[in-house]
Formats: C-alpha cells, structure tokens, sequence
C-alpha cells in the first residue's frame, strides 16, 4: 500500500532487489501556495550595505560580452528524468524544452565562460565531454579552470548522463541518446556565445524575495549556533542576484539571476520534460525581451541559475499527510508512516499551478517598481576590474582540515546514511525509511552486509552519527558508485565572485562559504565590497553539503552528504584557498591536484531496452486523429487532439525542432503562421505509451487570454520505426487537427 501510494525510486527498487536475492538464498528475511499577494509585503531592496554611486560613464576598456542559447532537450519517450531517482518515472512528452545558456566574458587579457543548463545537475562525464568538444573546436581557449557548468536542478530533465554505478542505477545506465544531445547543446551555446562576442558593459543588482520559499529541514538549520542563526531573517537566503549584460549603446543583451530555490514545483509524477519553475523564469524573461520570436530563439539570454538550494523548496505550504492533509513530524516528515509530501495549493497531472515563484521573480525583475526599485531596468551599479579564475581537483576522501591550532579532521570515503532512502517533503521514499535516521535498521543492514559486505569500522566510523546504508566509496563494480576527484572552482570578473560549487549546498554551508571567500578575497584591496555568489550543481555532482550541526540530525540532505560530517569544513578550506590565490595573483601556481577518470564507452552499461517497432491500431495510418478538436474554443479553454503516435525516441535529435505547432490563419493571404511549439508554456505534448508498440500523442493548447480571434488547427510531427529487409527503417509523418475557431468572449 505504501509503494502505491508514494512509488517507488530507483534505490528503492535496488533495496528490494536485495531483499529478494536474500530471501533466494535463504537468509530468511520476510519478505506556488499563495494565491494572492502584494509585492510591498514580498520584495525589498537589499539593505545590507549601502548602494554605491551609479556609474553612468563608459569604462575606457569594455568588456567583450557573448550570449547564446541551444536546445538540449534530448529523446522524450521512455527515459528516465534525473532527480526523484524514480525509475517509474520516464519521459512521457514535452512541456516546456530545455535549453543550455552561455554568458562569456573577456577583460582582454583573460576570458571566462559561465553556462546554466536546464538539466538535473552537471555530471563528471558531461562536463569531461563538452570540455573535449571544446577542445576540439577552440584549442585551449576553453579550458577545466576558466569554464563553470552550472545545472538548474530541474527535476524533468532526462537522466542518462552519468558515469558512476549508484547514477547509471537510478536512471537506467548511460543512455548515449540522452548525453549526446545535452552536450552538443551546451557546445552550441557556447559556440553562439562566442560568435556574438562584442564589447559591452555588465551591471549587478540584488534584493530580497519574501515568502517564495521554505526551508525543507528546519531542525536541522535550528542545530546551527543560535548566535549564527540571528545574524540572518531567516531559515532560507531570499536573496535575488542579478548580472545585467549590454552592449555599449546600453541595449540588454543578457541576463543571470541567482535565487535559492529547488526546481520541484513539478512533481515525481510528472512525464513531461521541463525546466520547472526556474526554467518558466527564464521562459518568460526571454519572451519578454525577445517580442514577436517564439520561445528559444531571439537574441536576448536570460537565465536564472540555481544557488544554495539544498534545504530549500518552493512547496511552502509544506509537509502534510497525503491522506489526512494532517501537518507532519518535524523531524522525521513522517505522520503514522504515512508518506508525506509539500504541496503549493492545486496540483493536476503533476503540475503544480500556482507556480508562483517564476511569475514573482519575472514581474518584479522586469517593470513593476517595488519599494521604489526595479531589479532589472533600474540597474546602475556597474561591474569594473580585470578577470580572474581558479580551479583545483580534490581527492574528496582524504581531505585533512585544520579544525583549530590544535586539531585536525578527515573526510571520508563515501556513503549514503539511512535517511538518504526516506526521501524528502518533495519527493519522499517509501518502505519503512524515515528521514532523520541515527541508527541502523537490522532488517536493512543483515541484507546490505549479506549482499554487498558490511561498511568498514573505519568508514563507519568516519561518518558517524551516520548509520551507513549504501558504503559506496567501497564499492567498485562494475565501476566506482560514488566519485572520488572532485572539481573546485572559483571565478571573478570585477567585484562579483562566482562559487562554483559540486553538488547541493544548504542555506547555512552556502552563507558559510560565501563569506570566507569574501573574506579571503577582501583581504586584497583589489577586491573591497566583493559581491560572492553562490553557484550550484556545477562540474560534478556529489549529492548534499550540509553544516557539521545539521549533519548532526540526519535528515535527508546530511545523510546525502557522502564524505562525511566534515565535508562542508573541507570545501571552505578549498574555496579559501582558491580565493587568497587570486587575491595574491598566484592562482597560476596552484597545484591542479590529481585528475578524474573517464571510463570509456565499453565499460558503461545500459539498461535502457531498444524500441520495438511503432503500430498503428487497424485500418489507421500515423498522424492520423483518434480524437478531434472542437469546432469553437474560447480563450481561456484548452483545445485537445489526438494522434496515433511513433515513438519520440524514433525522432532521433529534435533539437531546434517541435514535435507540435499551432498555426493561425491569415484571411487575406490564406496561409498559416506558427504562434506556438511545444517550446511554449501554453501546449502540452503528451505521449502516452501503449501495448505492441501501440502509441498515441495528445497535444494540449492552452489558449491564453492573449491569443487573437481567428481559426487556427493544431500539427503533430514525429517518426515511426519499422524493419526492412531487418534492418530498422524510420519514416516521418505528421498530423493535422480540423480548422477550430477561437473567440475572445463567449457570445449567446
């Protein structure tokens, strides 16, 4: 009943597995929540450090700026989505594309190069394959230490892009369809970002966003040092961090924005790929600039990235039973073993509808003035100074940390503690695994020590309090579960510092991090009133960060902090020593530290199944209507339709492509004009998977309150597999729905 109620995730299958080669061998085991708002009560300007004087003149030596976007959305039929580790849940469609975003910037002596892309979290193996391909374009222009890959956390992002055994497990192994696409992406956009290289000039601008998110593991955070805790408002950064790019006639031309939030307004029962809530934001920064261009294409490039999101949702309504509606224990997120998951108000189809973060975000980054001030349009403080960057590997399990003048401590090998089963608020796990876990469960652990071999003593007890589930840093086949070399990073151009940082953070270690390499940084006069930001998901991903305190309580995110309680301590040893580095000019004399493995094709598995060939049902043809539109809609309803489907993993790379327009038709010419792609927040394209090879496409246009009176017809695009002569033959089709008529009011 629990399975079916929550699902399962790819560990949680993985455990049963366990079980049941136990029992074969006789052990003997038996088996966006508010609805209305006022943005004086959400939005207020920054108020820690004064504003410094704007500065409208024209530096002598301008920036050379570039932007550029890619799709990267990949093969959306049947792969498994990158985030909930929920094997159930593959890609079933398209709700919005995933695009990857490229900002360079060159002093004209040094160029770095920032992307954030629509994905998970940047993998080692991904990371290792744009750099090659970077490589082989330009040399060693791009290279491991001037060029930060930032993933924003969408949960609806394709898996498939990973190296290591734990990562290949919960999303059916290397999927080379998947990787292939999201890398020949990024390097798109950083070649279209190059292209566009040009002088410009960059502003920065921050704020503070209320009541737009929540903090996940409150009693964790509460396990911080009181005296700590009340140096800040709250138990999640609300701060919003915005780079605004120009050219020299002051024309924008891009945009980042950092705010800490995690991408699950979408939930684990979602089959349609998204950006979520961060990716909406920059759908519709981009629609606005961009006027009259359909979405990914136009050359403004807006993204907002991901930052110190580890314990922070945008479920704020947060945990209650899903039977009851009951609130939920505190510590444990649990109510009488029932699963218990953080909600915005209405849920439909695994979209949440109020999402309101991106909509507040968007509007108030753009024209609506708040407190007298608009993030955006009235940025005036200007970035200025040489560019500057770091990097180091780590081998992260054996990382000595200076505590005090006295003691020392060690990270880790890694390992995932029981909580790390018992899911989160978001996504929770299943089973009888409960966040907050300081002890084994013998049931569990008899399986593990049977199957795989009980943890090392010194592992055990490395991560103590941590009861160990999965010892993953001992654990090597068919490859290492769990990464070892791990990327640092640091950045600066001007006074703004970038954080690259390898996995997610939580509230507390991010604002921990942020003002050591301040610290560092302002050591140097060079560097006064630096502005540090916080970057996630970036090179490599090594789960959670949480404090030594939090680490303390075992929820979720400190029984996923993999090298132990002392990880975070580790990091801000590294991160400092990155930042006194360039604060003294000798980053070039860092050591690079030992590099990470890239395992060859041959010895990555997958357990992705080729397709079968498509069928049509009798007497039909693909693209063919099995359900047809209605003759009239009115704006605000939704027009459905229909088709016998291939396959979406039958299309090949769709990149730049759509499996679905819209078309107006124009009376005077009688042509039609696409207003809409399945890039577009307002369709829906749903495939829904049958029986031998059965297959069918609905595609959904939610008429929006802007759309013009007029007839319009809804298309469908795809490719449908079939074998020739034994070998597999894929042949296009399209679809056509009847001409419907859409009004702008109901008329009796």
């Amino acid at each position: 009943v629990m399975a079916k109620r929550c699902g399962f995730s790819g560990l949680e299958i993985l455990l049963m597995v366990l079980f049941v080669a136990m029992t074969a061998v006789a052990v003997g085991f038996i088996a966006y929540t508010v609805t209305q708002f006022k943005f004086d009560s959400i939005f207020k300007p920054g108020d820690q450090e004064p504003t410094p004087t704007p500065t409208p003149e024209v530096p002598a030596i301008p920036y050379l700026i570039g932007v550029g976007r890619a799709d990267i959305t990949g093969p959306v039929g049947d792969v498994p989505f990158m985030g909930y580790a929920n094997l159930d849940q593959t890609a079933g469609g398209i709700h919005m594309r995933l695009y990857s975003r490229a900002f360079i910037v060159d002093d004209g002596s040094k160029r770095v190069l920032f992307v954030s892309a629509d994905i998970g979290m940047v993998s080692q193996r991904l990371r290792l394959e744009v750099l090659r391909g970077l490589q082989a374009k330009y040399g060693d222009l791009y290279r491991q230490d001037n060029v930060v890959l930032s993933g924003t956390h969408t949960h609806s992002g394709l898996g498939g892009y990973f190296q290591y055994t734990l990562f290949m497990i919960t999303s059916k192994g290397y999927i080379k369809s998947s990787i292939q696409i999201i890398v020949q992406g990024i390097v798109k956009s950083i070649e279209r970002a190059h292209e566009n290289l040009r002088p410009g000039r960059i502003f920065i601008n921050k704020g503070e966003l209320e009541e737009s998110n929540l903090n996940r593991s409150p009693h964790s955070y509460m396990n911080n040092p009181e005296e700590e805790r009340k140096r800040y408002n709250g138990n999640t950064d609300k701060q919003v961090v915005v780079l605004k790019f120009t050219d020299m006639d002051g024309d924008g031309i891009g945009m980042i924005s950092w705010f800490a939030v995690h991408p699950v307004s979408m939930n684990s029962s979602n089959h349609m790929v998204s950006g979520d809530n961060l990716g909406y934001a920059s759908y519709l920064f981009e629609q606005d600039k961009n006027i009259g261009s359909l979405p990914g294409r136009g050359p403004f490039v807006a993204t907002f990235a991901s930052s110190n999101l580890g314990d922070v949702s945008p479920n704020t309504r947060g945990p209650h039973c899903l039977n009851t509606g009951e609130s939920c224990d505190y510590l444990n997120s649990s109510y009488q073993n029932v699963c218990c998951k953080a909600t915005l108000k209405n849920t439909e189809n695994g979209i949440q509808y109020d999402i309101i973060i991106p909509v507040i975000l968007f509007k108030l980054l753009i024209n609506l003035h708040t407190s007298s001030q608009e993030l955006y349009s009235s940025t005036k403080q200007e970035v200025r100074g040489p560019i500057h960057f770091a990097h180091q590997w780590l081998n992260m399990s054996d990382i000595t940390i200076q505590i005090n003048s006295t003691h020392t401590a060690k990270t880790c090998k890694p390992a995932l503690g029981h909580s790390f089963a018992g899911g989160t608020i978001d996504g929770g796990g299943a089973l009888n695994f409960t966040q907050g876990a300081v002890e084994g469960d013998p049931f569990w652990d008899g399986i593990r020590d049977a199957i795989l071999g009980p943890p090392s003593n010194e592992t055990q007890d490395c991560h103590r309090p941590k009861p160990i589930l999965f010892s993953t840093g001992e654990m090597n086949w068919p490859l290492p579960w769990h990464p070892v070399i791990v990327d640092v990073q640091l950045i600066t151009i001007g006074s703004v510092a970038i954080v690259a940082i390898p996995g997610e953070v939580t509230t507390m270690s991010g604002r921990r991090i942020r003002e050591a390499v301040k610290k560092e940084l302002e050591s140097s006069h060079a560097f006064a009133n630096t502005e540090v930001v916080i970057a996630g998901l970036c090179n490599i991903y090594t789960h959670y960060i949480t404090t030594y305190e939090e680490y303390q309580i075992q929820r979720y995110e400190a029984a996923s902090t993999i090298y132990g309680p002392h990880t975070l301590s580790a990091y801000i040893q590294s991160y400092r020593g990155l930042a006194r580095a360039i604060a003294e000019g000798t980053e070039a004399e860092l050591p690079k530290g030992p590099e990470p493995p890239f395992f060859t094709d041959s010895q990555l598995f997958s357990l992705l199944p080729l397709n079968p060939v498509d069928k049509t049902p009798d007497n039909s043809s693909f693209g063919e209507v099995l359900e047809q539109v209605d003759p009239v809609y009115t704006v605000g309803q939704v027009a459905s339709v229909t088709f016998v489907a291939g396959n979406p993993r039958n299309s090949g790379d769709m990149t730049d492509k759509t499996f679905v327009t819209v078309e107006k038709l124009h009376n005077s010419t009688q042509t039609w004009s696409v207003v809409h792609t399945d890039a577009s927040w307002e369709t829906r394209f749903h495939w829904i998977k049958g029986t031998s090879g059965l297959s069918n496409a609905t595609v959904e246009w939610h008429i929006p309150q802007s759309a013009q009176s007029g007839f319009y017809r809804i298309r469908h695009f795809g490719h449908y597999k079939e074998f020739r002569n034994l070998k597999p033959v894929f042949t296009a089709y399209e679809g056509v729905s009847d001409v419907f008529k859409v009004n702008k009011r109901i008329y009796y």
